[in-house]
C-alpha cells in the first residue's frame, strides 16, 4: 500500500500579524504538518522564529510542528526548541559542529531528527548519519528566502535520496522543500517525496484552506 503523502505549510510565509488565523485556515483545508524555518542570520542571511513562537503553536494546535533549522550552530537550538514542542528538528549537512552528536541530542530528548541538504551538497554526504535518521530534507530552492523557483535537477536529486533511503534505511522518510505549488508538487511526489512543504503557494492569497485543499489533491 502507497503512503499516505502529507502536506507540511512553511509559517515563514504566513500574515506574521496573524499566524493563529492562517495556520487554522490550513488546518481547515487539510494540512497534516506545521513547517517551521528557523534562521540565525548567519547560515543564511534571514532571521526568523525561536522558540517562543514554536511554544505558542504548541499551545494552540496538536499537529506535527517540523523544526527546520537553518543555523550555523545547531546544538544550541535542540533543547528549546523541544520543549517548546518540536516533534521533528531537521539540521543541515552544511552546519557546524559534531553533527551525529547533534542528532542523537535530537532523539535522546523526545524528538526526531532529520537531516537537510543544500542543493549543490552530494547525497553521499547523508550515509554516515543514516542510522540517526527519521526524515531527511532536500531542498528544492536555495535555503533562506521563501518564494522562489523551483530548481531545475530537483527531481532528480529527489529521486536519488529516494533510492539510498529505500536501500540503506527503509521506513526514513524523504521531504521536499522550496517553490512547491501546483505545478511541482506532483513532481515531488512520483520523485519519492513523503512530504511536501509549501509556503507561498499556501499562504500569498487570503484562500488559505483553499490552496491547501489543491495541494492535498496532488499529493494523492
Amino acid at each position: 500500500m502507497t503512503p499516505p503523502r502529507l502536506l507540511a505549510p512553511s509559517l515563514l510565509a504566513a500574515d506574521a500579524a496573524n499566524l493563529e488565523r492562517d495556520v487554522r485556515l490550513a488546518l481547515e483545508g487539510g494540512a497534516d504538518w506545521l513547517h517551521f524555518d528557523v534562521m540565525d542570520g548567519r547560515f543564511v542571511p534571514n532571521l526568523s522564529f525561536g522558540p517562543h513562537i514554536c511554544k505558542r503553536m504548541r499551545e494552540l494546535f496538536s499537529l506535527p510542528l517540523d523544526v527546520h533549522l537553518m543555523v550555523t550552530r545547531p546544538e544550541n537550538l535542540v533543547v528549546p526548541f523541544i520543549e517548546s514542542g518540536a516533534s521533528l528538528l531537521t539540521v543541515h549537512a552544511e552546519s557546524d559542529g559534531d553533527l551525529s552528536r547533534v542528532l542523537l541530542a535530537v532523539k535522546q530528548n523526545g524528538a526526531k531528527a532529520g537531516m537537510a541538504l543544500k542543493p549543490a551538497t552530494h547525497p553521499d554526504t547523508l550515509r554516515p548519519y543514516l542510522p540517526l535518521l527519521d526524515l531527511v530534507l532536500v531542498m528544492t530552492v536555495e535555503p533562506g528566502y521563501g518564494g522562489q523557483k523551483f530548481l531545475s535537477g530537483a527531481l532528480r536529486r529527489v529521486a536519488a535520496v529516494r533510492a539510498m533511503l529505500d536501500a540503506e534505511k527503509p521506513g526514513c522518510l524523504l521531504e521536499a522543500d522550496g517553490g512547491i505549488d501546483a505545478v511541482t508538487a506532483g513532481g515531488c511526489v512520483e520523485a519519492g517525496a513523503d512530504i511536501v512543504v509549501a509556503g507561498s503557494s499556501v499562504f500569498s492569497s487570503g484562500l488559505v484552506s483553499d490552496n491547501v485543499k489543491v495541494l492535498r489533491a496532488l499529493l494523492r
